[in-house]
C-alpha cells in the first residue's frame, strides 16, 4: 500500500504509480491534470451544487460506524459529514486535492480520519474484504475505466457491506441531453463525462453475481444526480 498521512502529519504524499488507460478523451494523465487545475477553486465552484450528495452518502452509511473508504476523496468535503465512529480513508488519484483535504482533517480536528493516499481508483491498494463499506461519491464520470473501477470497489469491501455510489446519470434526451453532448466533447479539460448511463452502473451488477442493487434514488438539485446502493453478498 502506498504512503499514508495521518492528521498532523506532514510527510509528502507518495504517488500512486498507475497505468494510464481507457478511453483517449479521458485518461489518468487528462484527470491529473484537470483536477491539479480545478483544485484551487473546487470547493468555491462545487461545494454547494454537490453537497447533497455528500450529505446522502454519509447518511446512507449512519451510525454504524466501522471502516470506510471513501474513493474520491477529493478535497474532503464530505469528511466532516460521517459520524465521528466512522473510521475513515480517503483515496485519490490527484495529490493537490489530498493536500486540501489533509488541511480540511487538520482544521476540524478530524480523528476518525485513519488516512488520506494518493491511489487510483481502478487499483487500489488494499486486501480483499478489507472496509465494511465503500463510498465514492461523484466518483464514476471521473474514472478511466468505471467497470474496474466499480471491481475494485467490490472486491475491497466485506460480505455483507456496502458500495454507496452517487453520481450524474445522463438524460438521454431533451435540452439537458444537448448540454451534456456539448460538453462532452471537452471531457478530458473538465475532467469527468458529462454523458454517463446508468447501464454502465446497471449492467454491471447484473453480470457480477456477488452484489445487489439495494437502492437508487434521485437527489437533488433538480434529480440531476443519482445515489445507488449496492450489497456485497
Amino acid at each position: 500500500m502506498q504512503e499514508e498521512t495521518f492528521p498532523g502529519d506532514t510527510a509528502a504524499l507518495a504517488p500512486n504509480p498507475a497505468q494510464a488507460g481507457g478511453p483517449a478523451v479521458l485518461d489518468s494523465t487528462h484527470i491529473k491534470k484537470s483536477y491539479a487545475r480545478w483544485a484551487p477553486i473546487y470547493d468555491l465552484v462545487f461545494a454547494l451544487v454537490l453537497r447533497p450528495g455528500r450529505k446522502a452518502t454519509a447518511a446512507a452509511i449512519g451510525e454504524r460506524g466501522g471502516s470506510v473508504l471513501d474513493v474520491g476523496v477529493g478535497t474532503g468535503l464530505e469528511l466532516p459529514m460521517f459520524d465521528h465512529r466512522t473510521r475513515l480513508t480517503g483515496v485519490d488519484l490527484s495529490e493537490p486535492m489530498l493536500r486540501l483535504a489533509q488541511r480540511r482533517v487538520s482544521a476540524k480536528a478530524l480523528g476518525n480520519v485513519e488516512g488520506l493516499v494518493v491511489m487510483d481508483a481502478a487499483r487500489l491498494g488494499f486486501p480483499d474484504a478489507h472496509f465494511d463499506a465503500v463510498v465514492a461519491p461523484y466518483v464514476l464520470t471521473v474514472v478511466p475505466e468505471p467497470h474496474a473501477t466499480l471491481d475494485e470497489l467490490a472486491r475491497v469491501v466485506k460480505p455483507g457491506g456496502e458500495i454507496i455510489l452517487v453520481n450524474h446519470i445522463g438524460s438521454g434526451q431533451g435540452p439537458i441531453a444537448w448540454i451534456e453532448s456539448a460538453l462532452a466533447k471537452c471531457s478530458a479539460e473538465l475532467g469527468w463525462r458529462p454523458e454517463f448511463a446508468w447501464s454502465v452502473v446497471g449492467d454491471w451488477i447484473d453480470s457480477t453475481p456477488s452484489v445487489r442493487l439495494v437502492e437508487r434514488r434521485k437527489l437533488p438539485p433538480l434529480g440531476l444526480f443519482t445515489l445507488a446502493r449496492i450489497e456485497k453478498l
